[in-house]
């Protein structure tokens, strides 16, 4: 029971850090003007847009001008979920 615990945590794991690489993709391709219809940058709208407007309409002071911090705080978000989650299932374990 204790080996498949953790192979779904190293699963989830995975899915965190698979996330986090989507999130710094959507901020690096935001400095530039990427073509929207790209499917590449479409994918990267489409997973990150619902995160990104919740978190904009929960904390509003994120947007300072013409930078937007909630990439930045969407990420300290997932490491601290990740490592929780991560700690608790390996304790589990």
């Amino acid at each position: 029971m204790g080996m498949l615990i953790v192979a779904i945590a190293r699963i989830i794991d995975l899915a965190f850090n698979i996330y986090i690489f989507i999130v710094i993709a959507r901020a690096l391709i935001s400095w530039v003007n990427p073509d929207p219809y790209n499917p590449i940058v479409r994918f990267l709208h489409s997973a990150t847009d619902p995160v990104l407007y919740k978190l904009r309409k929960m904390l509003p002071f994120l947007r300072a001008g013409s930078f937007d911090f909630s990439p930045i705080v969407l990420l300290l978000l997932l490491s601290v979920i990740q490592q929780l989650v991560m700690s608790f299932l390996m304790q589990l374990a």
